[in-house]
Order: structure tokens, then C-alpha cells, then sequence
């Protein structure tokens, strides 16, 4: 027997243009907000009850889906709840809502809708995203929400199930063509840094007359020397600048992470930055060591820390930025990789030596700047459409956040 029988089969809905005519208040717990609205504790409207224990060695792959507060997250071959059903994360991960079509198998993680009291499990789904459900997390350590509390929350609802279809057909349209929008915004960013890996891969394989193969070592002034970490006891809230290692990971220079020390620092050390200064990481997770960025924008004394390199081409030979594109390459990211050592698989780090005896090609001036201007301008436009891209997505936040927010006032 399934917790939740009652299978609800949306129907087409038609659009009705117009806010909904407004009524007075005083009726039924609360009162009655707009005619055919009603005022209820979200416990009278739906129930959240614990989702089931299923130890991964129990689990046989099968058709139905396995619910974790992430989402699906697997399959098995037996249901617990029949569907559509309404899911939410009970610990861990607190706030997301998921739609379940068909029976599924909600893990202990989650919350599901035991009991939708006759109204549209679609409408109920669209309900719960309205609120902020991280807001009735408790517990400081891992946390966990408390569906008694949520169970209190009043909301305003219609009576008419017909209606709460209508409401869900407008809300999945107008999300339909939100994510549509989302899909095109993040499409074009893919094409483009797509356009930049194989511009990039394709400028150092295809390599045409007067180039040469020589070491990094070779085409450098300053040598890579490891920056200074100043001793822990010493971290303060202002004080002289330190780099992290993620001012660098990225292949983007970022001055803004950095902290601070109040340890005593000598002006005649190698350990301060310059704008301009070749930098590689030499210590990361094997996907983030070595890599690479150009320091710009400092403006003030500031040190890089010991698990990143400082070096610098000789000028008459190779263009920095050259340098930085080509150890973007793949090759040259499988050698370094390949490269970097240590017993933790998690954490690698790759020696000085390493790195100064890495293949580099080097071809004359004049072409070095033309791939660098070639490839600025391919990472313009990248950037360009990544920040399109973040300020459609905040947009299209938004613009979801007033749609629920007008749904469940009524003005639909």
C-alpha cells in the first residue's frame, strides 16, 4: 500500500487574464483573502512526512527513482510512494523542491507529501518553492528541517482544485520559457569558451614555420621561486596582504583573495608581487595544480604565498601572455599533471625542477602577438557572455521569485 494512493492527472488548463476579484476577510481560520481563497495552516494542506531508510547494499537498480535531498540520485527496483509526488530535503542539503512524476523511493534524507488533503500535488510543488524552506532548518552542525514548524506556516490557498490547476498551467508555462531562456544564455557561453579551447589547442598543434621547441627555463629571466606563507598565529584582520592560492586558480588573476598578516616582513625579500609577474600553483588538487594567471591590479606591497611560483619571461623572447595561453593547452596541462607528485591523491604538488624543464614552443615575436591578440579577444567575448550569463540568471531569479510571489497572492 502506498502512503499517498490518490494519483492526481493534471488536466489542460485555459488562460484566464486578470487578478481574481478580491473578497472580504473574517472567514474560516484566518479569513478568507479573495473570494475562493482560503487562509490555512500548510499542515491542513499538505503533510511532510520522513522519507525511508534504503542502505546502498540493499539497493537493486530498477525503474523507479531513488530521492535524495540533491534530487534523484539512483534507481530501485521497488517504490515506496505513489506519484506525482513532492519532495524536499530534509538533511543536508535544505531548500531545493522536487516534482516526482512517477512512484518513487524517497530516501530518509527528504521530506515527502504523505497527504495532499484533495489538492493539485503540481500546485502543492509550486507552494513550497513560494517560501524559503531554509529558513525552519535547525541544528548548527549538519542542518536538518523541522516540518513542525513548517507544518504552522499559514498560507493562502483556492478552494477550487480547478483553479489551482489553472494557476499551475500559467506558473509551468511562464517557467517553461524561463529555463528555455536559461538553456540559450548558457548554450551561447558553451559555444564560446568551446570556440576558445579549440582555437587555443588548435593555435599550438598546428604550428607553421620558424617555431622552436626549447624548455620553460630557457625563455626566462626570473626563474620560478616559491612566494612565503607567514605563520598561521600571525593571520589578522588588516595588516600586510598575503595571496591565496585561489587569486590564482582559475587562469584569472584575482587581488581580492588575499589575507592579511601581522608578521614582520622584509622589503628585500623575493616574496612580494609585482604586476606583470608570470604565476603558476604548485600545490592543488590534481585538476587545479599548475595553473596559471598574470598578476594585475595590485596596489600595495603584497606577498605570494609558498604553494605558488613567481617568474618572469625575458622580453625579447617570449610575451607573457603567450607564455600563460600556451600553459592553458591541453598538452601542456596533461605534462604538468602528469608532473605533479605526492601520496595524498587528493592534493598534488609539482617541484620547481618540474616545472623549468617543461616543453615549451616558442615562435618569432610577431607571431607570438598575433595568437595573443587573436586569443584576447576570444577571452573578451567569453567573459562577456559569462557575465551576460550570471545577470540573466539573477534576472530570471527574479522575475520566478515575483511570478510565484503574484501566483500565491492571488493575481494570476
Amino acid at each position: 500500500m502506498y502512503p499517498n494512493e490518490a494519483a492526481q492527472v493534471k488536466p489542460p488548463f485555459t488562460r484566464r487574464a486578470g487578478c481574481r476579484e478580491r473578497g472580504s476577510a473574517g472567514e474560516d481560520q484566518g479569513g478568507v483573502g479573495m473570494k475562493g481563497w482560503v487562509t490555512k495552516r500548510l499542515g491542513e494542506v499538505a503533510t511532510l512526512q520522513r522519507g525511508f531508510d534504503l542502505p546502498t547494499p540493499d539497493r537493486i537498480s530498477g525503474k523507479y527513482p531513488l530521492v535524495s535531498s540533491s534530487g534523484i540520485s539512483d534507481t530501485h527496483h521497488k517504490s515506496a510512494v505513489r506519484g506525482p509526488g513532492v519532495v524536499t530535503g530534509r538533511s543536508g542539503s535544505i531548500g531545493n523542491v522536487f516534482f516526482i512524476e512517477d512512484d518513487f523511493w524517497p530516501l530518509n534524507t527528504v521530506l515527502y507529501i504523505k497527504d495532499f488533503y484533495g489538492n493539485d500535488p503540481r500546485f502543492v510543488f509550486h507552494l513550497l518553492n513560494h517560501f524559503d524552506l531554509k529558513r525552519f532548518a535547525t541544528g548548527t552542525g549538519v542542518p536538518t528541517l523541522n516540518r513542525n514548524f513548517v507544518h504552522d506556516e499559514l498560507v493562502l490557498v483556492p478552494t477550487s482544485v480547478a483553479e489551482q490547476q489553472r494557476i499551475v498551467g500559467l506558473l509551468d508555462e511562464a517557467f517553461e520559457g524561463l529555463a528555455t531562456a536559461k538553456a540559450n544564455a548558457e548554450k551561447n557561453l558553451q559555444n564560446a569558451r568551446a570556440l576558445f579551447e579549440s582555437h587555443l589547442q588548435s593555435v599550438f598543434t598546428q604550428r607553421g614555420p620558424g617555431w622552436v621547441e626549447t624548455t620553460l627555463e630557457k625563455v626566462l629571466t626570473t626563474q620560478p621561486q616559491n612566494g612565503w606563507s607567514p605563520p598561521a598565529d600571525n593571520h589578522a584582520a588588516s595588516g600586510t596582504p598575503v595571496l591565496t592560492l585561489s587569486s590564482v586558480t582559475g587562469f584569472r588573476f584575482r587581488p581580492d583573495k588575499r589575507k592579511f598578516t601581522s608578521a614582520a616582513t622584509d622589503p628585500r625579500r623575493n616574496y612580494w608581487i609585482k604586476n606583470g609577474d608570470f604565476l603558476i600553483t604548485r600545490s592543488n588538487t590534481p585538476e587545479l595544480v599548475g595553473h596559471v594567471a598574470i598578476a594585475a591590479g595590485i596596489t600595495e606591497p603584497t606577498i605570494y604565498p609558498d604553494l605558488i611560483m613567481r617568474m618572469n619571461p625575458a622580453p625579447d623572447r617570449m610575451i607573457t601572455e603567450f607564455l600563460y595561453y600556451q600553459m592553458r593547452t591541453p598538452a601542456l596541462r596533461k605534462e604538468i599533471m602528469g608532473r605533479a607528485q605526492g601520496a595524498n591523491p587528493t592534493m598534488k604538488k609539482i617541484s620547481n625542477g618540474a616545472v623549468k624543464t617543461l616543453p615549451i614552443h616558442m615562435p618569432p615575436l610577431v607571431t607570438q602577438r598575433a595568437i595573443v591578440e587573436t586569443m584576447n579577444a576570444l577571452t573578451e567575448e567569453t567573459q562577456r557572455l559569462s557575465r551576460l550569463y550570471e545577470r540573466k540568471l539573477a534576472a530570471l531569479e527574479a522575475l520566478k521569485k515575483a511570478l510565484l510571489h503574484r501566483a500565491f497572492a492571488g493575481e494570476l
